[in-house]
């Protein structure tokens, strides 16, 4: 059986081209397309993650809270449901919803004031930090984005 560089040699009106180049081409296209979609995928992942956000430092009036944002409010402990309690300013009250760090009703006391900043949606505040009036700063979940919502809580939006 002849082998095929013999045949490529005695064409006629072809060049002949050595074995080796002939696999050079595809193994370098191929390590271009990987190189290409490793940096499109980093990419697509930085873009696609949460950045990290802080709620801003001036504390806004109960009453005055933005829907799905995030928010620092000012007050007083009014009373304490568990993992929530009620904060209260002069303007109202909001519900704060702790998580794990509040559960057995021993993060807050009744009547201390306290400054919380977090996530006001859904008609309560998801807090992410308390600040003591002594200024001692608890962490009480790592910030993040606006909760997924329900396919039908869309129909509904303004």
């Amino acid at each position: 059986m002849p082998n095929e560089d013999q045949d490529n040699e005695h064409a006629e009106g072809a060049t002949p081209v050595p074995r080796r180049r002939r696999l050079a081409v595809p193994v370098i296209a191929a390590a271009v397309a990987l190189v290409i979609g490793a940096v499109g995928g980093a990419s697509a992942v930085k873009m696609m993650r949460p950045t990290p956000e802080m709620a801003p430092l001036t504390p806004v009036a109960i009453s005055a809270m933005p829907a799905s944002s995030l928010v620092t409010i000012k007050g007083k402990v009014a009373e304490i449901y568990g993992n929530k309690f009620v904060l209260q300013d002069e303007s109202g009250k909001a519900l704060v919803e702790t998580g794990r760090a509040g559960e057995g009703g021993a993060l807050v006391t009744q009547d201390e004031a306290v400054t919380v900043q977090g996530r006001f949606d859904d008609g309560f505040v998801h807090a992410s930090y308390l600040v003591r009036q002594d200024g001692r700063t608890e962490a009480l979940r790592p910030p993040k984005g606006p909760p997924h919502r329900r396919f039908a809580d869309f129909d509904h939006r303004p």
